[in-house]
């Protein structure tokens, strides 16, 4: 990757309008294909792409690196139905959070002149859309790498250059099933615990009451439900036991509750402090 590197951005929304500002401010040709005349517009008026359409041949085939801002089956999709159109060389990428049963479909059928590589920016804000876009929050932010035994080293190094452009602080390699398993209990779970906790209680009266415990706890309840539907779906084993795996936890604090067991409450606080001292030492 250089100077030359023309990007082709699909998807322009909240994390692909994103990586076209920072691929932008950083001096590199940027296109994007959008569905959305309005994102194509306000990326065009703001100078955050250079050329936009909804869909175009011409854009496609002379871009270097393609970025897939797209759900995971509609990605599949589009490749299914236009990778005839990208230029032999053509290295592509993705940002979704999901990789078994879709990078390899996706490499099952792709033509063999081109490379399809995952990887998942560990970054984004609870809003939607290019206009929402912040290249800022990929700053000292995760970035995974899902390379498979199909990739190439010289993909494999792109895909790192292009995480270090975009400012990542931290940039780690998984296979597709390790990726899912942590993405499965650090991000999904997360947000089933968040959406669980709005949906417990009708909770609208309690705005003028709460604190920031809950709407810290809370924050990622604010959620696209198309495609974190589709998330939890793809990856639903996973998920499931990662669930069942909560539950049983919140049953042995239940139980502690019931039973009067102040020492091993604090028992389970104390080991969470230390747990929790680790992980912001490691951040």
């Amino acid at each position: 990757m250089n100077r030359n590197t023309r990007f082709l951005i699909v998807g322009l929304g909240l994390i692909g309008g994103a990586y076209a500002r920072r691929l932008t401010a950083m001096g590199y040709a940027v296109d994007a294909l959008d569905i959305d005349p309005d994102a194509i517009e306000y990326a065009l008026q703001e100078g955050i792409i250079c050329q936009g359409a909804e869909y175009s041949d011409e854009l496609v085939g002379r871009a270097d690196f393609i970025v897939f801002g797209l759900y995971p089956t509609a990605m599949v999709e589009w490749l299914q139905a236009h990778q005839s159109a990208l230029r032999p060389g053509a290295l592509i990428t993705d940002v979704s959070g999901v990789k078994t049963g879709v990078v390899d479909e996706v490499q099952s059928f792709l033509r063999q002149d081109v490379e399809f590589i995952g990887s998942h920016p560990m970054a984004g804000r609870e809003l939607t859309g290019v206009r929402n876009s912040d290249e800022r929050v990929f700053r000292g932010a995760n970035f995974i790498i899902t390379p498979t035994e199909r990739n190439t080293q010289a993909a494999i190094d792109a895909v790192h250059q292009l995480a270090e452009i975009l400012g990542f602080g931290r940039i780690s390699q998984l296979s597709l099933r390790e990726h899912d398993e942590m993405v499965g209990f650090l991000s999904q779970l997360t947000h089933v615990i968040a959406i669980s906790l709005m949906n417990c209680k009708d909770n609208t009266h309690l705005a003028a009451y709460t604190g920031d415990s809950f709407r810290d706890l809370t924050r990622i309840a604010r959620i696209n439900e198309k495609l974190w539907s589709e998330l939890f779906l793809l990856n639903k084993d996973v998920l499931a036991q990662e669930i069942d795996g909560f539950i049983q936890e919140l049953a042995r604090v239940r139980d502690r509750i019931q039973n009067n067991d102040q020492e091993g409450l604090r028992a389970l606080m104390v080991n969470s402090t230390h747990r929790r001292a680790f992980f912001d030492k490691k951040n």
